[in-house]
């Protein structure tokens, strides 16, 4: 499955439960089949562009907004994101993180 189908799906089904809309809710709102409601957040199918821009309009956000993912990734997704931006940073940035990140931990 294409991530970037998986993670807008996952997205936009995560912000209309927020806006406590069943999909069948959300699907009439936007004039089309709740079976493609479902696909969409299922990760099968991308909504067109004009559709993206409905759903934003109607769950009252701005299109960005199904765009940030970072939270929906698992965590050794995120542990390896993490260590490879480690690995990057120039010594004096590395040193400053680690001293703040050790007094959270």
């Amino acid at each position: 499955m294409n991530d970037t189908k998986k993670y807008l799906g996952a997205r936009i089904q995560e912000i209309r439960r927020q806006k406590s809309l069943t999909q069948a809710e959300l699907a009439e709102m936007l004039d089309i089949d709740a079976k493609h409601m479902s696909k969409i957040e299922c990760g099968r199918c991308y909504p067109s562009f004009e559709l993206l821009d409905k759903i934003a309009d109607k769950l009252g956000i701005p299109v960005g907004d199904f765009f940030i993912v970072e939270h929906l990734h698992n965590r050794e997704e995120l542990v390896a994101q993490l260590a490879q931006k480690l690995k990057e940073l120039p010594n004096e940035k590395f040193w400053m993180l680690y001293k703040i990140l050790k007094e959270i931990i």
